[in-house]
C-alpha cells in the first residue's frame, strides 16, 4: 500500500472529525508551509520525523543514455530530507 495526500486527509478527518474539506485544508497548509520555508532557504525540523532542507547542486556534464551525447545540467537547488533517529528506529 502507498500512503498519499488523500490518505493523510482521511486519517486527519477520522481523528479530528469535522469535514473532509477542513482536513484537506490542514494537510494543504502543512505542505504549503514546508514548501514556502524551503523556498526561503530555511530548514524545517519536525521532531521525531526529520529535517527538510535545501541543497545546492553544482552544474555538471551528464550523458544522454539514449544517444551517449554530453548534456550540460545547470546548477539547481534540490530538496533534501534527513530522517530523525526516532523515525529510523520506528522503521527498523
Amino acid at each position: 500500500k502507498i500512503m498519499n495526500k488523500q490518505g493523510l486527509v482521511d486519517i486527519i478527518h477520522a481523528k479530528l472529525g469535522g469535514t473532509k474539506t477542513a482536513a484537506e485544508e490542514i494537510v494543504d497548509t502543512m505542505f504549503d508551509s514546508i514548501v514556502n520555508t524551503l523556498n526561503k532557504g530555511e530548514e524545517v525540523s519536525i521532531a521525531g520525523l526529520g529535517i527538510f532542507s535545501v541543497k545546492a547542486r553544482a552544474a555538471r556534464t551528464a550523458r544522454n543514455p539514449k544517444t551517449g551525447a554530453a548534456v550540460q545540467v545547470p546548477a539547481m537547488k534540490v530538496p533534501k530530507f534527513r530522517a530523525a533517529k526516532a523515525l529510523k528506529e520506528a522503521v527498523k
